[in-house]
């Protein structure tokens, strides 16, 4: 464990408050290189949670393939808790980092580090998700004008640029939440990994990292986003090497967005 987590506890009240660092604008790609070189070194666990993310995207396709209200809904959902399915990632590219062995099994359970904060911030996201969910379905009955086609019908209709205001409003309001889930998390687990850090603090600290960096985490929003979706017009097979390339780089920023403790 890092000198951090062992000299602090989660009820110490002497824990400094994340401070926020300046990012260069093309710092993002450096994030995916590390995280692609922590792949590279660690390719048996970390493809255990790229397969994890490929069965929860492909269920999700499945189940709701005849219902693509729902689906828009679950697919956010699959982003916004997507830092809890990564947290195994972030302990891969720690331990990588302290020089220890890349196992599987200490991953599994990283999360009882700091159990209780967590769950708090699992609530926070987990109400972010369920009211999502809600506005998604009011958004479908109020704006979109045909039958609720099937997934390949949807998407065929965006391209196609039809329902002009029902893509407006879906997009925009869409847009409000995944910002929201965006910026209280940018680094918040893996401060309450590393430190130890309660979550308000952790998400606090997201929040100003976001404020202190906008161009650089718009960036990195587009890029997570992007490779996300090319993860699932894959047929889920892009997700098994993007997700933990993805999760690696997440911990590479948080090290290089926030001031380390003294």
């Amino acid at each position: 464990m890092t000198q951090q987590s062992e000299n602090n506890n989660p009820e110490d009240p002497g824990l400094p408050f994340p401070k926020a660092r300046d990012a260069r604008l093309g710092a993002p790609f450096r994030w995916l290189a590390r995280g692609l070189s922590d792949f590279k070194s660690c390719p048996i666990p970390s493809l255990f949670y790229g397969f994890c993310f490929a069965g929860m995207g492909l269920l999700v396709t499945m189940v709701f393939e005849h219902a693509y209200e729902y689906t828009m809904a679950v697919t956010s959902g699959f982003l916004l808790l997507g830092p809890f399915l990564a947290m195994g990632l972030y302990e891969i590219s720690r331990r990588r980092e302290l020089g220890e062995n890349c196992s599987l099994a200490p991953t599994l359970t990283v999360w009882r580090r700091n159990a209780g904060n967590i769950g708090i911030f699992a609530v926070v996201l987990g109400v972010v998700f369920l009211v999502w969910a809600r506005a998604s379905l009011v958004i479908f009955a109020l704006f979109y004008s045909n039958e609720v086609p099937n997934l390949s019908g949807f998407l065929s209709q965006v391209v196609r640029l039809e329902n002009l205001d029902f893509l407006a409003v879906y997009f925009g309001v869409g847009f409000v939440f995944a910002s929201i889930a965006f910026g209280v998390s940018i680094v918040s687990i893996p401060l309450m990994l590393d430190r130890n850090q309660d979550a308000i603090s952790s998400m606090l600290g997201s929040i100003g990292v976001l404020f202190r960096n906008p161009g650089t985490m718009l960036l990195w929003a587009v890029l997570l986003v992007s490779l996300t979706i090319i993860g699932f017009l894959t047929f889920h097979l892009g997700l098994v090497l993007l997700m933990p390339i993805i999760g690696h780089a997440t911990w590479h920023a948080y090290r290089e967005l926030l001031e380390p403790l003294p």
